[in-house]
């Protein structure tokens, strides 16, 4: 498995023109991704790599600078950049960090770690799933209710992922933001 260090997800971040605002979320559901899991390692003595969820994070929106402009799908235009700098175990993480092929059965893994830390995170803010979806159906929603239920069943999906995640963390959903605020020995 080969999984890039901190600094070259930083530099792939400057190489591909990630906008600041999209850094800025993209370190933040990093920070969250990564609390999630050490949460797990500690309390659950769960086997899961802590740097694979951490440089998926920071790559999660690699490619979003990129399709603002021309629409493509950022999370797959994403994974295939990924598995073209080699990292297959990023690559599909970073493909599936918007809509999750996961039935949500068995350990949480880290693709599910990132997809809902992703969620949590409105620009660099945490914030409540109910929040982040109202945001997500006004920006990408465009009045389309094919769209628009799309989108909401994603995040019936996401609503189940937070009750899986935190049944076994020793924190709340609710404490997600105090906790990233008042840590600071973040590794991003």
């Amino acid at each position: 498995m080969k999984i890039p260090t901190i600094e070259t997800c930083l530099q792939l971040m400057d190489d591909y023109r990630m906008l600041d605002n999209i850094k800025a979320h993209s370190r933040v559901v990093a920070r969250v991704a990564e609390l999630i899991t050490r949460g797990f390692m500690q309390t659950n003595g769960e086997n899961l790599n802590l740097d694979l969820v951490i440089s998926a994070s920071l790559l999660h929106d690699i490619a979003k600078t990129q399709c603002l402009d021309n629409r493509c799908d950022h999370a797959k235009v994403g994974g295939e950049i990924c598995r073209e700098h080699g990292f297959a175990e990023i690559a599909d993480i970073v493909a599936e960090h918007v809509v999750l092929k996961s039935n949500g059965s068995g350990p949480i893994t880290e693709k599910e770690i990132v997809y809902y830390a992703d969620k949590r995170v409105n620009h660099d803010q945490v914030v409540s799933l109910h929040d982040r979806l109202d945001y997500i159906l006004d920006r990408y929603g465009r009045n389309n209710i094919v769209r628009h239920d799309m989108i909401q069943q994603n995040f019936d999906k996401c609503l189940r992922m937070e009750k899986r995640i935190f049944a076994n963390l020793d924190f709340s959903p609710e404490q997600l933001a105090s906790l990233i605020m008042s840590k600071r020995d973040w590794r991003v």
